[in-house]
């Protein structure tokens, strides 16, 4: 490799890990303080890439989707999970928080409970809703991404339910060992008739 073709390698990585956020940093420490993988994020409802039905939004029944995983490393101790909206006016619109999901679960089903301790499954943080759990796609205008992120964990978190991301990502920093994304889009239904954007609130993400 010469000189010129690595650091064109090394300014596609930052531009990669800048582009992905918090997420995608914590696990490029996490290959440099020794190596990580990464894990296969799916749901039968909806493709990566492809749009987030409305049953999982605010124009629905706004219940979590199903998702499924695989390749959790065998050093994990707990699987963490967020999904937020970077296209948000604010900036990212955290959507979901949760934690200390057991590491030998391959799956959740939709519709996961609104309570900060869901037994057997996970801990759920708060959302920028104000509400613990999950809180589907509700854009103000426009087409948006969602990023489910799961994050394989070298340790149990055993924090209290109702933490905000950023507490969670303070509490993963140099303990992530792999992670998967799954995005899907959401455009309010309004819109797609061309009636103009629907508004739930005024504060919808």
């Amino acid at each position: 490799m010469t000189p010129r073709s690595a650091a064109k390698g090394g300014a596609l990585r930052y531009a990669w890990i800048r582009a992905a956020g918090a997420g995608a940093l914590l696990l490029a420490r996490a290959h440099s303080a020794g190596g990580a993988g990464a894990m296969q994020v799916r749901s039968p409802a909806f493709a990566d890439g492809d749009a987030i039905p409305v049953r999982y939004s605010c124009q629905g029944e706004d219940i979590s989707p199903p998702l499924s995983w695989d390749g959790v490393p065998p050093g994990a101790r707990s699987l963490a999970l967020i999904c937020d909206d970077p296209d948000a006016p604010m900036g990212a619109w955290v959507h979901w928080v949760a934690f200390d999901i057991p590491p030998e679960l391959r799956a959740l089903e939709e519709g996961v409970p609104a309570a900060e301790r869901v037994e057997g499954r996970a801990r759920q943080g708060m959302n920028d809703f104000g509400k613990v759990g999950y809180g589907g796609p509700c854009p103000p205008a426009g087409t948006h991404r969602y990023f489910f992120r799961l994050y394989a964990l070298d340790k149990k978190l055993g924090l209290k339910g109702g933490v905000t991301k950023a507490r969670l990502l303070k509490e993963m920093k140099g303990h992530v060992l792999a992670e998967g994304t799954l995005v899907g889009t959401y455009r309010k239904q309004d819109e797609r008739r061309g009636r103009g954007p629907a508004r739930r609130g005024g504060a919808a993400r």
